[in-house]
Formats: C-alpha cells, structure tokens, sequence
C-alpha cells in the first residue's frame, strides 16, 4: 500500500487540479483532493508513521478504518472557553476549505477545561494525508494550505517516508497496588456518603495503572490487537513519536449528520463474574443518564429528545445498558452547541453535573490526556461524531498509564466496584501482553 501511495503522490496528475481548487483562495485556506486506492479493506496500520502527528479511527464491525497522518492546519486550546474557541475555528475552515470529494477533520478534548498532561487540552486538526477504507473500498484524501500548495509533493512524500516500526517488546514486573486499590476504595466509602447526604445522586472516580516495558511499545501492535479483541468498539488513537494516547470505546458522545443528532446514554457494566446488567443499581444509573442527557439536548432540539428502549451493547467481554437519544436540531445549531451542552455526561462525571465536578476536583480526581473526554471525526460540511474517550492508555515509550472508571450511586459496594474497574482496565491490558503472555486481571484487596 505504501508504493502504490508514493507513486499517486508522485503522479503529477493531481497538481492542476490543487491549483484550479486554490484560485482566490486565502493563503491559510486548506485544499483537498482525493483519490481511489487500488486494494481490498485496509486498517493502515502498517503506514502509523515513525515521528509525525497521526489520528486512528476504526470501527471494525462496520468495516470502517481511517488514518491522518501530518497536520496540514491544527488548532490547540484550553480553557472554560475551549468549545466556542474550536467552533469559531471549524466553522472558519468549514467556509474556506477547497475539496473535491470528502474531507475531513479530526479532533479531541481532555473532560477538564484545565488539564495540561501530555496532549494539548483541545485539538482540532486536518490531516496532510486521509486514508479512508469504507467496507472494502480505500481512498486517501491530501491537503495542503493553499500557500503551501507548490511543496505538497515534498511534504506529502516527506510524511510516508518513515513508518514507525514495531520491534519485540517484553513488559516488566508490576510492583503490587495494595495501598492504591485500599485508597480508591476508600474515596468510593466517601462519595457513598456524601451520596447518602442527598447532594448528589452519582459520582464517577477513576482509577490509574502503569506497566513498563523493556522497548517502546507498538502503536501499531496494540490497535491491531484491540481491532482483534474490541471490532464492536470504537478503536481510536492520536500520537507522534513515542506518545500516544489510545483506546476502544463504547460510547458516542453525539453524532449530527443532516439535522438530526443522536447521543449514547450508557452506563452499568456487566462480566463473568458480575451481577446481571437487570440489577436495580445498573438500571438506576442508566437511568441518570438518560434523563440527564435528554435535559441537556432539549434548549437545542425542536421537540424533546426521544430514548430508545435499553439494550445491552457488548465491548469486549464488558456488557452495558445503552440507550440511543435522537431529535433534530434547531437552525443555526453547531455541533460544538451539542458538545458544550452534553460534556460531561453523568456516565463520566456524575449526576447532578456542577455539584459532581466540584466534589470531584476537591476530592484530587485525576482525568490525563483526553481520558473520559472525547475523540471525534469531523466532516467539512460542520457535522461529525464525538465518542467519549473510555478504556484509554497513554504511552510514553516504554512507559503505559491506564485509565478507567465506575459509577458510584447508592448502593455500590466498594469492593464490586473496584472490580469494576479492573474488568475495564484488562480490556485494555490484553491487547497489551505478548502473546505468550495471559492478559492481567489484577487482584482484589480489601
């Protein structure tokens, strides 16, 4: 694939048309034309490139994988403002992107407004380079900012020329995590308590996990085993050089493609050796969920926000409570209007929102990088699809952090929940043992 690729780039065919697309436009103005790839379905994880910025987005069971390499125009920011600041931003791309065919954009946020920790706060991003496979059929999409346009060649060349290579990786002793599993069952005890005061109805902690390794692990090595693993998941990553952030996700944020916006309310978790998903503590929390989504959705939809019955969505071998939220939207809605008013939902935060967040913050909840934030794909068009950044890691050469997280409601027991989140975490964990190595469950202490 990365011949047939370098002999497109190199095919001076396209550069009229980059030129007729540029005409009158404005310097930082991005350009995009796109081309079929010869070739049966691709995940592309053969091209994650050794030192520049890469996006990863696949859903598997649909046949569907995308990778970005490079950033031909890219926006950072922080802070309370963040959302306004990227939709200020698309909204300036959306009105001057040149394109023929699809294009696309990509983007992520940390669940704080003020976290700094390994990835910009929010990132709003085009890829240099797009290779889409849909179902079988493989294209790539390149762009350049029209100022840019007489180097596309060089730069488009210069981003393919050193894929990242996967070398023999053997993960070290983990030291054991008694006093840290004694810690989070304790905060789990304290938000029960401030949860039985009456104040808040759910709260959300997260807990952390670090391996080492003997190499720098494989970006590449890991997506492939989560498509393996999680196909009915979301797999999504963002990196460049040894740091990546990484994942499989059950859960959409929102989608808005032609009016209508749709949003996951899922919540309660299920495994082998779990209570049923028809617990009255599973239920109760979807429940929050639900409610609490379609209250945010409403000011902006022109009639209130529909729920779709409960089903059980499989991630891995984790069972949910899901239910799908749909309602068209009001005219001159964006779809960071949608983002601002859902993030963050009960399912990561907890219930009622500000009263969570402040308990959260004053009891030192840590969320790194865009763990229980968002990754999203963003059409041209100003539409596109959040998914909330679940199941995560950051890597760090040979360093990994995991995150994952349980709700808290009344009536969790401590010890369950902990199990909990070691359930989550090993969906994670697997795809990162070698193969002669059985994936690690963690134990359980009290």
């Amino acid at each position: 694939m990365k011949s047939l690729l370098h002999k497109l780039i190199n095919d001076q065919s396209w550069a009229a048309q980059l030129e007729a697309l540029a005409t009158g436009a404005p310097a930082s103005a991005p350009i995009s034309i796109s081309r079929p790839l010869a070739g049966t379905s691709a995940d592309w994880l053969s091209l994650l490139p050794e030192n520049a910025p890469f996006w990863y987005r696949a859903r598997p069971q649909q046949g569907e994988f995308r990778l970005g390499i490079g950033h031909a125009l890219h926006l950072g920011t922080a802070g309370s403002n963040r959302f306004a600041a990227l939709d200020n931003a698309f909204q300036g791309l959306c009105q001057e992107w040149r394109h023929e065919g699809s294009a696309y954009a990509f983007a992520g946020f940390a669940f704080d407004p003020e976290t700094h920790d390994g990835l910009p706060n929010a990132l709003l991003a085009i890829p240099s380079i797009l290779l889409t496979s849909i179902n079988g059929l493989n294209s790539v999409t390149l762009t350049i900012p029209a100022a840019r346009r007489d180097q596309a060649r060089a730069t488009w060349l210069e981003l393919i020329a050193q894929p990242a290579i996967a070398r023999p990786v053997r993960r070290l002793p983990e030291r054991p995590e008694t006093l840290a599993e004694q810690a989070w069952m304790a905060r789990v005890r304290a938000a029960l308590r401030e949860i039985e005061k009456g104040t808040l109805d759910k709260l959300v902690l997260s807990r952390q996990r670090s391996i080492q390794a003997s190499a720098p692990f494989s970006a590449a090595t890991i997506l492939r085993n989560l498509i393996d693993r999680q196909p009915d998941s979301l797999i999504y990553a963002h990196g460049q050089s040894e740091q990546t952030f990484l994942g499989a996700s059950p859960e959409r944020l929102l989608r808005l493609q032609n009016g209508a916006v749709e949003a996951d309310a899922l919540a309660g978790t299920a495994w082998a050796e779990s209570p049923s998903l028809s617990d009255p503590k599973n239920r109760h929390e979807q429940s929050l969920v639900v409610d609490a989504i379609i209250d945010a959705l409403a000011p902006l939809c022109q009639t209130r926000p529909q729920a779709g019955t409960p089903t059980e969505h499989p991630a891995g071998h984790l069972r949910h409570l899901r239910s799908r939220i749909s309602a068209r939207i009001k005219e001159q809605t964006t779809l960071f209007d949608l983002v601002r008013a859902l993030h963050p939902t009960p399912a990561v935060g907890g219930f009622p929102g500000p009263a969570a967040r402040h308990w959260l913050k004053q009891h030192g909840e840590r969320r790194p990088s865009w763990y229980s934030g968002a990754f999203g794909l963003l059409d041209s068009h100003g539409e596109g699809e959040f998914s909330v950044a679940l199941r995560s890691a950051q890597i760090n050469g040979c360093i990994a952090e995991f995150h994952a997280g349980a709700g808290i409601v009344a009536g969790s027991d401590p010890r369950q929940e902990l199990a909990e989140t070691e359930a989550k975490l090993s969906t994670l964990l697997s795809a990162f043992a070698a193969p002669e190595t059985p994936p690690l469950t963690g134990t359980l202490h009290d």
